[in-house]
């Protein structure tokens, strides 16, 4: 969802409450509906901060969440650039056969995994290339010191890098379950319905209105940021693959170290 779909989804129900606060007004006897005011200013506060406080807390799990699959991608992409460089040291064939499958991860990474990361089918399966990627690792033999320092390097990095794709993948799922969402739907519902009550007649219309239009736009504003932090990937304002993309173009840039590079893949990162 991008800031455009936001405003204008909180611009509706701020209408919509506002509008609503008026008609109960041309009803409401001189006073509101409560003969104790401060009584029911009391229970309102109990209810509004009960609300706050339940999200506050969801923000802060969910905006962990958000910074967690962020930093994931772009440690992903940093250590597969780093992998890139440490694989030139071992021996050919492996050498050349890396090199090209590190392509085909970051392809696929872009072009595969983040449409179904933001679509919610990508699941837990393992990135097929990184699949290829351990097969080769198993059939490399290196003998000089300088191939076996690189091929134990390697393997420091490739656990890194599974662990920042378990990052990166793991925000695509999601953190707050059905009933806590349920949960903060019904009390914001409650929170607007409660403050329907207050309508009074004798009152401006303009205050009226200011008061339900207030609390609307608040409590909206803040479901919709908890929606955004808990779908990272989804929507205009969500989490892009640009690491990745920075990491192929360097990959590209980089033939002067490791030489021409042929990707078993296509631009897509499916097999060729």
């Amino acid at each position: 969802m991008n800031i455009v779909w936001g405003a204008i989804i909180v611009i509706i129900v701020a209408a919509l409450a506002i509008t609503a606060m008026l008609l109960v007004r041309r009803g409401a006897p001189v006073g509101s509906r409560f003969t104790d005011g401060d009584r029911a200013s009391g229970v309102f506060g109990v209810l509004a901060t009960g609300f706050a406080l339940l999200a506050g807390f969801v923000v802060f799990l969910a905006f962990e969440s958000f910074d967690t699959a962020r930093a994931g991608a772009q440690a992903e992409a940093r250590i597969v650039a780093h992998q890139f460089e440490t694989v030139q040291l071992l021996p050919s064939p492996a050498r050349e056969r890396f090199s090209g499958e590190l392509v085909c991860y970051g392809r696929s990474v872009v072009r595969q995994e983040w449409p179904r990361m933001r679509s919610g089918t990508l699941g837990d399966g393992p990135n097929r290339w990184g699949t290829s990627l351990f097969a080769t690792l198993r059939m490399t033999d290196p003998r000089s010191a300088s191939a076996q320092a690189a091929f134990a390097k390697y393997l420091d990095e490739r656990s890194d890098r599974e662990d920042a794709r378990a990052d990166r993948t793991h925000g695509a799922e999601g953190v707050i379950p059905t009933p806590l969402w349920i949960v903060l739907f019904l009390s914001a519902v409650i929170l607007l319905g409660y403050v329907l009550l207050f309508a009074d007649s004798a009152e401006g219309a303009l205050v009226q209105a200011t008061m339900a239009g207030g609390v609307a736009v608040m409590v909206t504003s803040l479901l919709l940021l908890l929606w955004f932090l808990d779908n990272p990937y989804v929507g205009g304002g969500g989490l892009k693959p640009s690491a990745m993309q920075e990491t192929l173009k360097l990959l590209r840039s980089d033939t002067s170290i490791s030489g021409p590079v042929d990707p078993p893949c296509d631009q897509k990162g499916a097999p060729a």
